[in-house]
């Protein structure tokens, strides 16, 4: 696929839709120096050839989801990849706590939000035996990392802002440093019925307007704003927008599995793992004796350049005992086999009516 060619202008209001995805056109106007009417117009463009899709990310933590869960494994290059995707999709992929999930011929990894350990664990066992039995399996068991959110850290959360400010060579007199999320429990939130009702919506149907939501599910506009601004407040939700980075020009993805020497792991409560992001790094998830990076690059070379500098960094602090796993992957390749599919989870976790769940088909 051949990549679009933006203008500068189109960079910019880019970089501050993925860096402020709260704001307004007229807000982002102010914040980024351009016409209200031309931040109007390019927002219109970049969604029309699809540059952009807006998601809602709910924030589970505080409603009874407990970690973070990132697998990844190795397969048999001799199974064909649409094959394997035929097989985990209706056995795997189903669960409901996968939200995030690619894959290449020869590997694969997913994200997962999960209630507790013995969920993950389960799925992972399944995984395991169905992988096994199949034949799918190249030289090893299916690796999963945990990220309690009582006790890791979760620096960026598809954070393009820093990769798209670097790679636009933007100029912009920014002070802030942006919000990324944290998945950090802090007050276990209950909600009524109607809430249960409207946050499913909002995360299933980004895109709607109150008023629409509002008519699906009997409820005035006025109550769903209402709600909209709770959620809000009790950081319950943020509003997310994913680019389409193959159209952007860029070309690997690159997924790192870093496990710390015990012996001189990095703070974690003073942030010292912090220094292995760069501008490249949009995912990055911690604790005290492990992390999980992805990051996106425009080349071969991008990519080989970063990694200098993360290794430099792990072996002058004396960070590892032994080298990372690293996979990377081409754009031009790789599958989305779940891109950001976060009703099923948001459903499982926040429950609704019934026949909720039947107009949200999960």
């Amino acid at each position: 696929m051949k990549h679009i060619e933006l203008t500068s202008k189109e960079k910019t209001l880019l970089y501050g839709i993925v860096k402020y995805p709260h704001l307004t056109d007229k807000e982002l106007s102010e914040k980024l120096s351009l016409k209200h009417s031309t931040v109007t117009s390019i927002r219109h463009r970049l969604k029309e050839k699809g540059l952009i899709r807006k998601l809602n990310i709910p924030y589970l933590q505080n409603t009874g989801c407990q970690m973070l869960v990132a697998i990844y494994t190795n397969f048999s290059p001799l199974i064909p990849l649409q094959e394997r995707i035929d097989i985990t999709g209706k056995t795997i992929e189903i669960f409901e706590e996968i939200f995030f999930s690619i894959g290449e011929q020869d590997k694969g990894f997913s994200l997962s939000f999960s209630q507790d350990y013995a969920t993950v664990g389960r799925i992972n066992d399944i995984r395991t035996q169905i992988f096994g039995g199949r034949g799918l399996l190249e030289d090893q068991y299916p690796t999963m990392v945990v990220f309690p959110f009582d006790i890791s850290k979760i620096y960026r959360f598809f954070d393009f802002a820093p990769l798209f400010r670097k790679s636009f060579a933007l100029s912009l007199n920014e002070t802030e440093t942006g919000k990324h999320l944290a998945f950090r429990h802090t007050d276990t939130v209950t909600l009524s019925d109607a809430e249960k009702n409207v946050f499913c919506m909002m995360v299933s149907y980004p895109e709607r307007s109150d008023s629409d939501i509002g008519r699906e599910i009997g409820v005035s506009r006025h109550t769903v704003s209402r709600l909209r601004r709770g959620f809000e407040k009790r950081d319950l939700f943020g509003t997310f927008y994913l680019p389409d980075l193959k159209k952007l020009g860029f070309e690997i993805i690159t997924f790192y599995h870093i496990r710390f020497d015990p012996r001189n792991p990095p703070n974690i409560e003073s942030d010292e793992a912090e220094f292995l992001m760069s501008d490249s790094t949009v995912f990055f998830a911690c604790r005290m004796f492990e992390a999980v990076m992805i990051s996106v690059y425009h080349d071969y070379d991008d990519y080989k350049a970063d990694l200098m500098k993360i290794m430099q960094i792990l072996k002058e602090n004396r960070w590892i005992a032994r080298d990372p796993v690293i996979y990377t992957y081409g754009l031009n390749t790789l599958i989305y086999i779940k891109d950001f599919k976060f009703a099923p989870i948001t459903h499982k976790i926040i429950g609704c009516d019934s026949w909720i769940k039947k107009l949200l088909n999960i």
